[in-house]
């Protein structure tokens, strides 16, 4: 097998590992590491949960357990190894110490506080060098370098529709078009976000929980986060009921916030529980922009679901605030032209002034198919976080 596809192999695999520690590793990027000699594989290893050894450590300690010895080994790295001192110690000082003699990384890590470690294992005289023939593990580290360089986080809009493209009649009814199979991956996929964003009128019109509900303890138990300018938000509802046991933070116009008006509203709601986050907003329309950066500050999050109606989804995608979709196609059309749309609310003349999307992922589950989309992303745009030119050998 050629050297470019055994590493493009290689880093595939590290991708696959690396994805095990979906939401358990959040704020800290997925990592995954692959340990080998030529083909051969002698360790594999991946960032399990946040605080724990790093993938390159845990590759390591694999290779030892297996009985084999990793000098003269290439490790195989979906995130250029960190060269600092933080929960754990520096990855790079882990591969200098095993005697690894070549490293290759599909992407730079453009944090501040661990970037730089090829060029630490360079001056320690390894092999160094950035290799994005995985297509896999370039994309993998995107919500934790959306996060980093932007100070936003990774937002995923999900939805279920018809063959037509429908995802409620014109009477609202939605439950259900898709499959108990296909709610049953969104709730795997609800475990792996930091939260869950859903606008008032959802809210109020199928007063949903928006909880992980698996036959096991989730990875992770997502915020419910509601788009309530006017904190309209019924202390009766689900959400409200549950706010001791599961968070619920109800983002207001930023001057309704501390003004008198809604004391008595406000009172309500977090005497229930709730938290209140002030948003700027215009013309009553709250800065969604704004509010994704408050979440991230607030609660250090990464990855948001968008599980809303098609006015708030239309919104989203008006300002390009969409990163991925995960949708749900199921064997049932409507044709009636009443039928709600997926968004609504753009007014969009030509085809050129719709929002791109690459079809990154397509599963069937049961009858229903499982699209995943990710806004497309230049090639050098992906790269700029650290200004290197891709070397040779991928």
């Amino acid at each position: 097998m050629p050297s470019s596809d055994v590493t493009t192999k290689m880093l595939d695999l590290a991708t696959r590992a690396a994805w095990r520690g979906g939401g358990r590793v959040e704020p800290n990027p997925m990592v995954g590491c692959v340990i080998a000699k030529g083909s051969d594989i002698i360790g594999i290893g991946h960032h399990q949960r946040y605080g724990s050894l790093h993938a390159e450590r845990e590759a390591l300690a694999n290779v030892h357990r297996r009985g084999h010895d990793p000098r003269g080994a290439t490790a195989y790295v979906t995130l250029e190894p960190c060269c600092h001192h933080g929960k754990q110690p520096p990855c790079t000082e882990a591969l200098i110490e095993a005697g690894i003699k070549k490293v290759v990384f599909a992407r730079h890590d453009p944090a501040p506080a661990s970037c730089g470690g090829s060029r630490v294992l360079r001056d320690a005289g390894i092999e160094a060098e950035l290799c994005e023939s995985s297509s896999a593990a370039v994309h993998l580290s995107d919500p934790f370098v959306k996060r980093i360089t932007t100070g936003m986080p990774w937002v995923i809009a999900k939805w279920a529709q018809t063959v037509d493209g429908r995802i409620a009649t014109r009477t609202g009814q939605s439950q259900w078009i898709s499959s108990d199979l296909s709610r049953r991956r969104v709730h795997h996929l609800r475990e792996r976000v930091d939260a869950i964003i859903t606008g008032l009128g959802t809210a109020l019109h199928d007063d949903p929980r928006l909880t992980v509900r698996l036959d096991r303890r989730p990875r992770r138990i997502p915020r419910r986060v509601v788009i309530d300018t006017d904190l309209d938000l019924p202390t009766t509802s689900k959400l409200v009921r549950t706010a001791r046991e599961i968070p619920v933070t109800a983002c207001c116009s930023g001057e309704l916030k501390s003004g008198s008006y809604l004391e008595p509203r406000r009172a309500a709601l977090e005497a229930a529980g709730v938290e209140i986050m002030g948003v700027r907003s215009d013309n009553r329309r709250l800065d969604l922009d704004v509010m994704l950066k408050q979440l991230v500050d607030a609660y250090d999050t990464t990855n948001v679901l968008i599980e809303c109606g098609p006015g708030l989804l239309g919104s989203f995608f008006e300002f390009d605030l969409i990163d991925e979709a995960v949708v749900y196609i199921a064997p049932l059309l409507l044709g009636d032209e009443l039928a709600k749309a997926a968004a609504v609310g753009r007014t969009v003349p030509s085809l050129s002034g719709g929002r791109n999307f690459r079809l990154m992922r397509i599963k069937r589950v049961g009858d229903d198919v499982e699209l995943v989309y990710r806004r497309p992303v230049e090639h050098a745009a992906r790269r700029a976080d650290h200004g290197s030119t891709q070397r040779s050998g991928c």
